[in-house]
This record gives C-alpha cells, sequence and structure tokens, in this order.
C-alpha cells in the first residue's frame, strides 16, 4: 500500500504504533505498508527521538506546537461548560465553531474538562445493559455501509469495518456503489494492511446478504475462500452490529453533518483524516476513555495475493454445483445457494440420522435432510 500525499503523516503515525505491538516481523510489517526497511527504520528512529513531530517531512515542520490550547479558547470552552454543565466535548465543540471560534479536538476538550473537575465519575451515565465484546483483536470485525451521502458531484456510500474487541476502525472508504466488486477492492486494501480476521459480521443486505434461507453472495464466498467465517445479523435486529451502528452514529455527528462535501475524493479524504482521529486521539468512552488503537494489533494471518485451493477433508462428500445453485444427492436434487454455482461443495454427515451438513471450505453454508422432502 503505497503512502500517498493526504495519508502520509497518519500512515507514518499508524506504522511506528503498530511496530510497538511486535505482532509481525519488522519486514512484513513495512511490506504491508509498501515501504524499505531502511524507510521503516529511519520513520522508527526519528519518532523515539521527537516524538510525533519526528514523523514530519522537515521542510513542513511547524515552528510552534499546534496542539497547544490557547488561552482564550480555554477560557471559552470552560464558560461554555459551566454555561451548559450537561453538555459533553462534541456539543461544546459545535458551539465553539458556530460562534466562529477555534475549535480542539473532542479528546482536548475532554481533557481540560478532567483537568478542571468539571467531570464527576458519578456524574456520568450508566448504561443499563452489558457489554459484549471478543477477548482479542481480529477475533470478529462487523461491517456496514451507511449512505447514500450527499455530496455536489453524486451520492457516496461509506464502508465501515470495526473491529469488536478494540473498536478500531479498520476501513472507511466512501464508494460510487455498493457493488460487490468494489467492496471487494476496499476489503483487499484493508487485508494487505491488517492482516485477515477470524470472522465477520454483516446485515443480509446485498452485497453481502441475500434471501433469508440462501444468504451467501459472491462477494462473502470470497471471504470463505479466504478463510475468514462469514455470518449476518439477525434479521431486524440491528443491535447485534450495535459497535458499527455506534460508530455510524458518531461519524454522523462528528464530521457527516459539519459540513456539505465536494464529491467522492473530497469525503474519502476526510473519511481518511477522521478514521485517524479517530483510531488514535478521541477517547472511546466503552474503552475506558482509551483509545482504540491502544487495545488493536494487527493480524498474524497475513493476506493471500491467489486463493487457496477447495480442498475436502477425506470421508466428505464432494459435489459441483449446477445450474440455480443445486446439488444432486442421494437421488434427490438439493438447492444450497446460487452463490455457489459451479464450485464443490462438500456434504458431512452430523450425529443426527440422516442430517447432513454442506460445507464450502471450512464453513457451513446450510443443512439438507434425507427425512425432509
Amino acid at each position: 500500500m503505497p503512502w500517498g500525499v493526504v495519508s502520509l503523516m497518519s500512515l507514518r503515525q499508524e506504522f511506528v504504533r503498530m511496530s510497538e505491538k511486535k505482532a509481525v516481523s519488522f519486514t512484513e510489517l513495512c511490506q504491508r505498508y509498501g515501504i524499505s526497511r531502511k524507510s521503516g527504520y529511519k520513520w522508527l528512529g526519528r519518532y523515539r527521538k521527537q516524538g510525533a513531530e519526528g514523523l514530519i517531512d522537515q521542510s513542513r515542520r511547524p515552528k510552534n506546537s499546534p496542539g497547544k490550547l490557547a488561552k482564550a479558547t480555554e477560557q471559552s470552552v470552560l464558560s461554555l461548560r459551566q454555561r451548559h454543565p450537561r453538555w459533553g466535548a462534541r456539543k461544546i465543540r459545535r458551539l465553539l465553531k458556530t460562534q466562529g471560534e477555534a475549535m480542539p479536538a473532542c479528546s482536548t476538550i475532554t481533557a481540560l474538562f478532567h483537568r478542571h473537575g468539571l467531570i464527576e465519575p458519578s456524574a456520568q451515565a450508566k448504561p443499563n445493559w452489558q457489554r459484549f465484546e471478543r477477548e482479542m483483536p481480529n477475533s470478529l470485525w462487523q461491517m456496514d455501509f451507511k449512505g447514500p451521502l450527499a455530496t455536489l458531484g453524486g451520492p457516496a456510500h461509506a464502508l465501515s469495518v470495526l473491529d469488536d474487541h478494540s473498536r478500531f476502525n479498520l476501513c472507511l472508504k466512501a464508494l460510487p456503489n455498493q457493488k460487490g466488486e468494489s467492496v471487494q477492492q476496499a476489503l483487499s486494501e484493508t487485508f494487505r494492511l491488517y492482516g485477515l480476521p477470524n470472522s465477520m459480521i454483516m446485515d443480509n443486505g446485498p452485497p453481502w446478504g441475500g434471501e433469508p434461507a440462501y444468504p451467501y453472495t459472491v462477494l462473502t464466498m470470497w471471504l470463505i475462500r479466504l478463510n475468514v467465517g462469514v455470518s449476518h445479523s439477525r434479521p431486524d435486529h440491528p443491535q447485534t452490529m450495535g459497535k458499527d451502528e455506534r460508530f455510524h452514529g458518531t461519524l454522523n455527528r462528528e464530521l457527516l453533518s459539519v459540513r456539505q462535501w465536494k464529491d467522492l475524493c473530497d469525503l474519502d479524504g476526510a473519511f481518511e483524516r477522521y478514521r485517524q482521529q479517530y483510531n488514535f486521539i478521541r477517547p472511546h468512552q466503552a474503552l475506558g476513555l482509551e483509545v482504540p488503537a491502544s487495545r488493536y494489533q494487527v493480524s498474524l494471518r497475513p493476506f493471500p495475493e491467489s486463493l487457496p485451493p477447495i480442498e475436502y477433508d477425506p470421508g466428505v462428500t464432494v459435489r459441483k454445483v449446477q445450474d440455480k445453485g443445486e446439488i444432486s444427492f442421494r437421488g434427490k436434487t438439493w438447492k444450497v445457494g446460487q452463490a455457489f454455482h459451479g464450485y464443490p461443495v462438500g456434504l458431512r454427515a452430523t450425529a443426527t440420522d440422516g442430517l447432513f451438513d454442506v460445507l464450502f471450505c471450512r464453513q457451513t453454508i446450510c443443512q439438507i435432510s434425507l427425512r425432509e422432502p
């Protein structure tokens, strides 16, 4: 993944943070970020000596610290907080914009409130539900679309992918459509950078969902071939993917509602900048006000540029999927899904007499019962 002009600084910051995790070798990490080992050691050395400022090109290095909050801005923030004691950092920041004043980051405003004793732990809202999350990064990724979003150049669709354990945003892309080809290209770029997850969950709509009995599509079939487990949320239960739904709400409040977008490229550039802020700067309440990057590390499973062969264990009966997504087995015709047309599937007996799991690679895609018509 070459370092482009728009995301150059953010990718350097992300690279040095990921190198500290030591989840993969330094050589492999450099390959994922599209740089040489020499360049990787250069930026890592500058970061260790100078911190984030060391990652700025020397000819563009600012002469003063841009992150220091001006006294006038600090007094304005404190005054607004005293006038609106129940308003959080996001609403205070939006009011500053309305008044035409400087807008510090939400994390800066929150830290200011803590420093002046304006946030009491007992006053913070306590949820009346129990949160569930996977025990480690890359165990489960949530994926969804938000849109269509209006730009002056036409509609856009925001594709987001979130790690269930850390809330780290792995992908936030502005796509011209919701077609499987566009999603696969965006996911390929994400997999090259962060590696493969164990599984992914998505809703039941296109391009990753179909009819309830046969929910798999060409896109999800591709994921299964990469040995990424695929599951779908319960119909009419958006809380199944609550973390990604919550991310979309935050994205709308903090970015999408702020201004009008010129075109797809303009929106995509804003997405990349927001993604870095969300992952590395913005405190997350569900993480004890830590940032998602503090809990995330890249996957140990690299993305293969060519798909592995489809193989089944001995004792599994193999059938090729014919027209209309059907197979022949034990003298009967069974439908397994149009997405698998032309590919081999496996049939494996279960502990229940006459009941068989239908496998595609390692995933069970449906079951057939010889006792039913």
